[in-house]
């Protein structure tokens, strides 16, 4: 098919390297579709490997926790509004905010406001907590690319253009993963049952999680003594921190602490346990059988618990629209309650979950990338 002749600058921002994934693979089919294009804006090294020259490091926008965030602000409001006159001065044919809502909706409002369209790529959590926030995204907002489904049905019922465009995961992760050959890429005996342990990614998770899995792990090495456990690090602080408490709880031998690899580490795994997020997605589409447990800061959790209103916390169970996974928050994730429920894990053949991970894999398996790059080209040619 022929590209259009048409001349075409489409500004993006992303905030973090998840917003950069999206945002290189939007760029590469946009790039398919049209001869003549420009990128402007903000984004890491995979966007920048597509052409966008970024107005500042994306690192300046990475900030995790509300202290941060303070810490920062001054910088990041300036950011901010040097970017806005810099956007309106390029005056793009549209702008692309991925992710990033506290950041990249004001973006997008000031632009909506001199008639620049405007697509946010990735849904604000707004179907699950701070419903109010919808006024203001449709204020800023012409269309919004959903990765999950049941968020085009909310914003459907709201008023709001939107299209799902699948999820990047789903169609980075193959429908089947082989175990053995996971393990065998990952070194490890291909016999044997193996119990995937992910804690979180951060500090502050692994502190509060951590030490109640290593108890989850001791019992279960008495009901079940074949069992080895594995625990992928995103880095070697995190790794450093719990290698340390491996040794305040006397379980260096028990538990083998892996740098990196978490999807492969998933892979090579009977069985997971672990915090929720995007992770839980991963274990799901890697179809392996999983706890999910999580305990929030105490601050943290008496704002959501206020706020939160969605029937689930897990991606899975939210996904499946019931509770296919166990999953256990707060007072609930007790060292007893995750034991059980991973006791019966192993004891069931658990071939009817599997099953309707397939199912959801195969609902998110669209090519985001391409059906988010035909939204936009309908947009930027008034087909929308």
């Amino acid at each position: 098919m022929e590209k259009p002749v048409m001349s075409v600058k489409v500004a993006l921002v992303a905030g973090e390297h998840s917003g950069d994934i999206l945002g290189a693979g939007l760029m590469a089919a946009l790039k398919s579709r049209y001869a003549n294009i420009e990128f402007v804006g903000v984004g890491g090294p995979l966007m920048e490997s597509e052409g966008l020259r970024s107005f500042f490091p994306m690192e300046d926008l990475s900030i995790m926790g509300v202290a941060e965030v303070l810490r920062h602000l001054p910088k990041l409001l300036k950011h901010r509004k040097q970017l806005v006159t810099f956007l309106r001065q390029q005056q793009p044919d549209i702008f692309i905010g991925i992710d990033s809502p506290d950041f990249n909706l004001t973006i997008e409002k000031r632009l909506k406001d001199v008639g620049i369209k405007t697509v946010h790529y990735v849904s604000p959590s707004v179907w699950a907590w701070r419903e109010g926030r919808i006024k203001g995204i449709k204020k800023a907002v012409d269309h919004v690319l959903c990765l999950l489904p049941f968020e085009k049905q909310f914003y459907d019922e709201h008023g709001l253009s939107a299209t799902f465009v699948g999820h990047p995961l789903a169609d980075a992760i193959p429908r089947e993963t082989n175990k053995a050959a996971a393990r065998r890429q990952l070194g490890y005996p291909e016999l044997g049952q193996y119990v995937g342990l992910l804690p979180g990614s951060r500090k502050g998770e692994l502190a509060r999680m951590a030490p109640t899995f290593l108890q989850v792990c001791k019992a279960l090495k008495k009901t079940h003594p074949e069992l080895k456990f594995i625990a992928p690090m995103v880095n070697q602080a995190r790794a450093d921190e719990f290698t340390a408490l491996l040794e305040d709880n006397d379980m260096q031998t028990d538990v083998e602490v892996c740098l990196g690899h978490s999807r492969e580490v998933m892979g090579a795994c009977d069985y997971l346990l672990l915090t929720s997020g995007t992770v839980a997605l991963e274990a799901l589409l890697i179809k392996r059988p999983m706890v999910v447990a999580y305990r929030f800061a105490w601050l943290s959790y008496q704002i959501i618990k206020r706020l939160f209103h969605a029937p689930f916390f897990s991606l899975p169970n939210l996904l499946a629209n019931r509770a296919i996974v166990p999953e256990l928050a707060q007072s609930d994730a007790t060292v007893e309650r995750i034991v059980a429920h991973m006791e019966q894990l192993i004891d069931e053949n658990n071939q009817a979950l599997v099953a309707e991970f397939d199912r959801i894999h195969q609902q998110l398996d669209q090519s985001a990338s391409d059906v988010a790059a035909n939204v936009i080209s309908d947009l930027l040619e008034n087909r929308m």
